[in-house]
């Protein structure tokens, strides 16, 4: 069994957390913010780089690195792995679609049916843009399970589990409904004044790619979420 590890908080940035490490993975808390890895022709810090970094203990010259298992959108704050071996991203990537990986995201409006699963192809355009398709030679099937958990008249709490892994789906799949993640501009409302995008990857389970034992690491909502979901008349003139 891998030995788990302390990490060692001198080579983290302020708002990154490491949930756990061993000789084999590593899971950390993504703040809303941070890239996961650069984008083509980007300059800016990445969860990637910082954690490559760490790895090394700030030794640019040492040969480890940490492998991406998978990624969140840049605004998107929660749960993400990272392998620290290449076998062990291959078995992680091998068994994904056996990991159960649980978001909350807070919508404009309320969904209806309170629960439920959304289903659609997804295909992207040439401005890099998602979107559905009845076409399935154009996109790939994606399912999205949604339950309502609460609503203050404005905005509505959703629980979601990704049923399938698909680039924006969980974005694409609200708008779908009718009710856009707060703070999506490119999904949503291009004038939405919130800053963040109200997503969080709240939970993941998967099977350790070592010795296969199960893991569950789940995360709080953050606080700016959190606000959002108090009663529209607390909210103003905040």
């Amino acid at each position: 069994m891998p030995s788990k590890k302390k990490p060692c908080r001198k080579h983290l940035p302020r708002g990154l957390d490491i949930l756990y490490e061993d000789e084999a993975i590593l899971v950390v808390r993504k703040p809303a913010g941070l890239l996961t890895m650069a984008a083509q022709g980007s300059r800016d810090k990445t969860l990637y780089a910082v954690l490559t970094d760490y790895v090394r203990k700030g030794n640019p010259k040492s040969p480890r690195r940490v492998y991406i298992v998978h990624r969140l959108d840049q605004w998107t704050s929660g749960v993400l792995i990272f392998a620290k071996t290449e076998d062990a991203k291959l078995t992680l990537q091998g068994n994904w679609e056996q990991t159960e990986k649980k978001y909350m995201a807070v919508v404009w409006g309320r969904p209806t049916p309170d629960a439920g699963t959304i289903s659609s192809y997804l295909a992207e355009n040439k401005a890099f843009k998602v979107y559905s398709t009845n076409d399935s030679s154009k996109g790939k099937l994606s399912h999205t399970a949604y339950r309502v958990v609460r609503d203050n008249g404005q905005f509505s709490l959703v629980e979601i589990t990704l049923l399938t892994g698909r680039k924006n789906q969980i974005r694409v799949h609200l708008a779908d409904k009718g009710c856009p993640i707060v703070g999506d501009r490119k999904y949503g409302m291009s004038k939405d004044a919130h800053r963040r995008l109200a997503l969080h990857a709240r939970s993941i389970s998967f099977k350790h790619p070592v010795d296969g034992r199960p893991m569950s690491f789940e995360t709080p909502m953050p606080d700016e979420l959190q606000r959002l979901m108090k009663k529209p008349r607390e909210t103003e003139g905040e």
